[in-house]
């Protein structure tokens, strides 16, 4: 042997120095008392893994080294991770799954450093699942999937105490829920899937009941500031700890409960529903109502339809009046005439204005509201009368 040529590393004598590190690693993310690895520490074990790949048949150990890569995170989770996982709950579970992710993500950084050679030059030869994600793969399949129902009913169970006006760790909730978006590497199904449809259904419970309660407990515009505020904190949540994708979806569902459903109901209410909002001039609750309604499809057109039929009456009264006051007085001088006349000309030019103002402001110009041509030809036929 020339003093170029190395010395053959078999297999058992190389996985065994590898082992060395590997266990230092775990001894660090467990917290013991370990010395942090070296540039030398680092060299040794990659050079380790460099040399086993490149000896020649049958010394060329790549395959093996592949598989003992997975088979060193699989040790670890079975031996030690999903035990600490297994013996506690609710939150206190949740705190360690956060940890233990963490951890874990250290340690296939670490890892496929050591085995680097493997990810520039096998695995690409052989189509083989990078480094990376066969550790990734490995948290997914063996406590992922083993704890995901628990961990699903926590996290739901913190947002209704939330919903209640509870305090909660809203950060350590966006650190479990990355934990299902990064675990599905690259795409959503394990978010959607193993919880927002479960959240989702949970949503919509959760406001069917409160519906329920508050459509017979309050008046029209104590229920709609209910829906208001209930939209606004869905929303934030979803900017705390939800996907931004489950925005729309949340939203819907709260919708659906407290204004889809009874929307017949809560607009027909008689003593504050939309004709006694008219009738008495709340432009700040009818300006509530449409914010609400125009986010539910067709959710406008049983208030413009009252809207419609509000102002008709109106004009109709103020034409009967006049009709009543001129049938029931006798012949004056046609100076009073005119004057009654003007006095109802006035009325009706300022019930016109008053209507359109509502259109711009309470309905924001809707076209179901802001029939131009319809109220034209209602006053015009008021005015021509």
């Amino acid at each position: 042997m020339t003093t170029h040529e190395r010395k053959t590393v078999d297999l058992e004598e190389g996985w065994a120095f590898m082992q060395k590190g590997i266990t230092k690693l775990k001894n660090i993310l467990e917290g013991k008392p370990e010395p942090q690895f070296s540039s030398e520490d680092y060299m040794m074990l990659y050079t380790t893994i460099y040399n086993m790949c490149t000896q020649k048949p049958p010394h060329d150990y790549s395959q093996q080294l592949y598989d003992k890569y997975r088979e060193a995170f699989e040790e670890y989770i079975r031996a030690t991770v999903l035990p600490s996982l297994k013996e506690k709950h609710d939150e206190f579970m949740l705190r360690e799954l956060v940890q233990r992710w963490s951890n874990h993500k250290v340690m296939v950084r670490w890892l496929s450093r050591f085995f680097h050679y493997l990810d520039r030059y096998f695995i690409t030869r052989r189509s083989l699942t990078a480094l990376r994600d066969v550790g990734l793969i490995c948290f997914r399949d063996l406590i992922f999937q083993e704890i995901k129902g628990k961990v699903k009913d926590a996290v739901i169970a913190l947002i209704d105490q939330e919903r209640e006006g509870e305090q909660i760790d809203r950060a350590l909730l966006k650190n479990v829920l990355d934990i299902f978006v990064e675990i599905g590497l690259g795409n959503m199904d394990c978010y959607e899937n193993d919880f927002e449809d479960f959240l989702l259904k949970d949503t919509t419970d959760y406001y069917s009941v409160k519906a329920q309660s508050w459509i017979v407990e309050d008046s029209c515009p104590d229920y709609m500031i209910k829906a208001e505020e209930c939209l606004k904190r869905e929303k934030e949540r979803v900017g705390h700890y939800l996907h931004i994708n489950s925005e729309p979806k949340l939203l819907e569902k709260v919708q659906n409960e407290l204004l889809a459903s009874y929307a017949t109901q809560l607009l027909e209410k008689e003593h504050s529903g939309c004709f006694a909002l008219l009738r008495d001039d709340k432009v700040e609750d009818l300006s509530r109502m449409y914010r609400l309604f125009s986010k539910i499809t067709r959710g406008l057109e049983p208030i413009s339809n009252m809207f419609k039929t509000h102002v008709t009456n109106e004009g109709t009264a103020l034409v009967k009046q006049a009709e009543d006051s001129a049938n029931n007085k006798k012949p004056e001088k046609k100076e009073m005439v005119g004057m009654q006349e003007q006095v109802f000309v006035w009325k009706i030019i300022e019930l016109h204005d008053k209507y359109v103002a509502y259109v711009t402001d309470c309905f924001q110009g809707h076209t179901l509201f802001h029939k131009v041509c319809w109220l034209i030809r209602l006053f015009s036929t008021l005015l021509s009368s």
